[in-house]
């Protein structure tokens, strides 16, 4: 389980670092030409989205790299980073993949065995 968990945390983290490339560098499309704000809609908290952008998936990744060895805290860092995704960026066609494999990675963490049987 401790294996599955790292593997899907990691994946999880890797393509939520894709989503937060895209969505920091959207926001800083909307700084600097304000204009396009009216094309597009905006934005409604630029701030969380720029601070979840890096937040999420290096949280996915440091879950995915203590799997192994400190499960608990481990499952709690995916689990959180799966919130945190689905809470900032919401569940769509390139956010329920990180999501989904953060919180199975999460889960899949809390619920190993001390030492995992091989």
């Amino acid at each position: 389980m401790r294996n599955a968990a790292l593997t899907l945390g990691l994946i999880g983290g890797l393509w939520g670092m894709l989503v937060g490339f895209f969505s920091f560098g959207y926001t800083d499309l909307l700084i600097r030409y304000p204009e396009l704000s009216e094309f597009t809609g905006g934005v409604a908290n630029m701030g969380l989205i720029r601070a979840m952008s890096l937040i999420a998936p290096v949280m996915a990744i440091a879950g995915a790299a203590m799997a192994r060895s400190v499960n608990l805290v481990a499952g709690v860092l995916l689990l959180a980073s799966s919130a945190g995704m689905y809470l900032t960026f919401g569940f769509g066609v390139f956010t329920m993949f990180p999501i989904a494999m953060c919180a199975l990675a999460g889960a899949l963490a809390l619920a190993a065995r001390q030492p995992d049987p091989h």
